[in-house]
């Protein structure tokens, strides 16, 4: 399922979504999940966008079936900002405004398995993170 993240990157920090303990200290993971969980935009706004969400990490072998069934729209939420957040600041997207990033050289990198590639600008010119396999 595609998840239209344009608004995000746009007006959101990655930062305070997705940060190392190098970058912020013992507590960065508390912080920027708690970001997530209480400052972050609600993009998972469907159930099926959640369900997108539940069915995509089942892969990651972290969690079992009956912990991601668990889980709350929030919980949900978060981890999915978490995600978008990871894979924009490995792009360099939180470095530049999104008008100016170069997606020529970001697909290049994609292409060469620099990059996860979940991230992409559409047709439209509206930025998408790509939920599946």
């Amino acid at each position: 399922m595609e998840i239209n993240i344009t608004s995000f990157v746009q007006t959101e920090d990655p930062f305070d979504y997705s940060a190392s303990r190098a970058e912020c200290g013992v507590n960065a993971e508390r912080d920027t999940w708690n970001n997530a969980k209480t400052k972050a935009p609600m993009l998972l706004d469907t159930p099926e966008k959640i369900e997108a969400l539940r069915d995509y990490v089942k892969g990651y072998g972290a969690w079992n079936e009956e912990e991601i069934a668990a889980w709350s729209a929030g919980d949900c939420n978060a981890l999915f900002i978490q995600l978008v957040s990871g894979d924009m600041r490995e792009a360099g997207m939180d470095d530049v405004d999104p008008e100016d990033f170069n997606w020529k050289e970001y697909e290049r990198k994609v292409s060469r398995g620099s990059y996860s590639g979940r991230v992409y600008r559409g047709d439209d010119g509206q930025i998408y993170f790509y939920l599946g396999d």
